[in-house]
């Protein structure tokens, strides 16, 4: 078994055969010794200093365009994504992220809600694999192994051009073992129905991997409490019944009796935001990294929450609430898509 280097602070001192790579602006194939090239021209800040003095550091996103940010040969492992832009792209980019050649895009999602800040709004996330730091830096270190070539691209589907779009895709070159799953992530959006108030975060998956993550950018459209309701994890056959289900929204992401104390970023769970605006909706922004716990499953998995507040009565009262979500698992092979990616008009309100 070829077993790949994973950083980690155990694993430093050791070397391996691997070799670093890094695509960015100013080096957009990541080749060796392919950095910092560009040439200024009169309007260029550089200008005064010449070739090699940050030239080209970012790109600007035309309306209506797919930007290929990352197109990487042969077997390795992306090991971290960093990118910094104007709000107004959170949800009108998307990113998608391909493997071993597959036309399926493995990530489709929202630009903002793939780094957990949804609703077009800039929050600070300080967990392991998402972090987003002052101000508006999104940082991803979920590791994502690849045999037969990588490409992550960018659509805007923006109104207008947008300027100074910065990246910075780092990963390694190295063999990679025949066990080895691809990550995925999808987005969903809906308002829930009061008859059923429940939303599907990830529809039914076929195939063996581990579910690892959850993202909730919830619009709550009522007054009072929103989040008693549960999530389940329907796995290898189950029907009516799931074999995992959670005691509330506020349990899932580790926090306990309606948030009363505020908001949080840990390092596997969190609710960084609770947007209170006069004139608008509350809006919240949840999530939850199975690292430790990763959701296993042999054959097949769907992953639904629901949107319960309380009745005066003390019943549970059924929501109508906008939810929006990001599903991050692992997997053998590529997920073939189980439904279309909303369009720009569809992915509001926010």
């Amino acid at each position: 078994m070829i077993t790949p280097f994973i950083p980690s602070l155990g694993a430093l001192p050791y070397l391996a055969d691997a070799r670093t790579r890094s695509i960015c602006a100013e080096n957009p194939d990541g080749s060796k010794g392919g950095g910092a090239k560009a040439e200024p021209d009169a309007n260029n800040p550089a200008s005064g200093l010449g070739r090699g003095w940050k030239v080209r550091p970012c790109i600007d996103l035309e309306p209506g365009t797919v930007t290929e940010l990352a197109s990487i040969e042969g077997s390795g492992i992306i090991q971290h994504i960093w990118i910094t832009v104007d709000p107004k792209a959170y949800r009108t980019c998307i990113l998608r992220f391909y493997w071993d050649g597959s036309e399926i895009p493995s990530v489709e999602v929202p630009l903002g809600d793939f780094f957990a800040n949804g609703h077009k709004l800039r929050q600070s996330i300080a967990s392991l694999p998402v972090c987003v730091n002052s101000n508006g830096g999104f940082n991803c270190y979920w590791p994502m192994p690849f045999q037969n070539g990588a490409r992550i691209t960018i659509e805007s589907q923006d109104w207008e051009k947008i300027p100074a779009f910065f990246y910075q895709i780092t990963y390694q070159e190295t063999a990679v073992p025949a066990e080895a799953t691809r990550f995925h992530a999808r987005w969903r959006r809906s308002v829930t129905d009061r008859k059923a108030p429940e939303h599907i975060i990830l529809p039914r998956i076929q195939g063996r991997g581990q579910y690892v993550g959850t993202y909730l950018a919830w619009t709550q459209l009522s007054g009072g409490w929103w989040g008693e309701g549960e999530i389940k994890f329907f796995m290898d056959g189950d029907d009516q019944f799931p074999t995992i289900c959670g005691t509330g929204t506020e349990d899932y992401v580790g926090g306990a009796w309606s948030f009363t104390e505020g908001t949080y970023s840990t390092p596997f769970l969190g609710y960084p935001l609770e947007h209170k605006r006069e004139g608008d909706v509350l809006k919240h922004g949840l999530y939850r990294w199975h690292v430790m716990d990763p959701i296993r499953f042999d054959e097949d998995l769907e992953v639904t929450i629901q949107a319960l507040g309380w009745w005066e009565n003390a019943k549970f009262q059924p929501l109508a609430d906008d939810i929006a979500s990001v599903a991050y698992w692992y997997q053998e092979g590529v997920q073939k898509q189980v439904e279309a990616l909303p369009g720009r008009d569809e992915r509001f309100p926010r």
